[in-house]
């Protein structure tokens, strides 16, 4: 055996020793998969409220035949910040920022499980035309959605992986 070869198996047990195993492992039939498809999202006030339920609720894959085991209460702040000022106190840059306060509580209990927040911001540029400014506004708004969504269920996966 080459030297190479040798030190890829001793690599390979080192790894497999160490304890750590997907989260998601099983796929979609695994039990954190599973368990995550147990959350079901209560409703969110507000355009920005819409589009991070719409996210949850994709990322979780809540409501395929799965009862709730479990509820996801989020609230939202949505701000939009005008900086960099020039001399005729015109903005020429905005700052998009959304905030998550979140829990996930236990349907059957009503235990609060996870207690936390998830928070992304986006900066942006002011230019002559509003439309495009508008436009810029609600695809940083889509996109900060996103962010927020991607890390609740993040940590609401790592949390139910732990519940068992």
């Amino acid at each position: 055996m080459s030297p190479k070869a040798i030190l890829a198996l001793l690599a390979l047990l080192a790894l497999a020793g160490c304890g750590l195993s997907p989260m998601y492992a099983g796929g979609g039939s695994g039990e954190v998969a599973r368990a995550v498809a147990a959350v079901g999202v209560s409703p969110i006030e507000g355009k920005s409220g819409w589009l991070v339920r719409n996210a949850l609720v994709d990322r979780l894959g809540a409501g395929k035949d799965t009862p709730q085991r479990y509820r996801l209460d989020v609230r939202l702040d949505d701000r939009l910040q005008g900086l960099g000022l020039i001399g005729n106190d015109a903005v020429t840059r905005e700052r998009r920022t959304l905030r998550a306060r979140y829990q996930l509580v236990d349907a059957g209990s009503g235990k609060i499980l996870v207690d936390a927040t998830a928070s992304a911001d986006a900066g942006l540029d002011v230019v002559q035309n509003e439309y495009a400014v508008i436009a810029a506004e609600q695809t940083a708004l889509e996109n900060l959605s996103h962010e927020i969504a991607d890390q609740i269920v993040t940590r609401v996966a790592v949390r139910l992986r732990q519940v068992k």
